[in-house]
């Protein structure tokens, strides 16, 4: 964009003040002013707070620790009447014990129907309603 020289700027107010007249032109010029000075804090206030946050370390992640519980003996949480865990068969708990399988998934083809020929009639005929006189 060229620069605007002392001749097109007052080009310029000499066509704002035909357009709006010697009374709006102040009110105009006013107004104008406080929405640029608006518009610089708002952006100023933006860029600053951007500026922050790209300058602030991230926070650090707490170190997630995983303690191993002691198991509890299940003798001892199993009513005196009832029989303890360690009476069930081994089978059970080998069974319980082994990572499941995956079976793969098969995907059969579906059957797309044919169209009928233009020529043909439809299999389903309607049947016409009696009227009553």
């Amino acid at each position: 964009m060229p620069n605007i020289g002392p001749a097109e700027l007052l080009v310029i107010l000499l066509v704002a003040l035909v357009v709006f007249g010697p009374r709006k032109l102040p009110e105009l010029g006013k107004s104008l002013g406080a929405g640029l000075r608006e518009f610089r804090k708002s952006t100023q206030s933006l860029k600053d707070g951007l500026d922050g946050t790209l300058n602030d370390p991230p926070p650090a992640a707490p170190a997630q620790t995983i303690h191993a519980q002691a198991a509890v003996p299940v003798a001892a949480a199993v009513a005196p009447g009832a029989q303890p865990m360690a009476a069930q068969p081994v089978a059970a708990q080998a069974v319980a014990a082994q990572p499941a399988t995956v079976q793969p998934l098969t995907v059969q083809p579906v059957e797309v129907p044919q169209p009928a020929a233009p020529d043909s009639t439809p299999a389903v005929t309607v049947a016409k309603e009696p009227t009553h006189s």
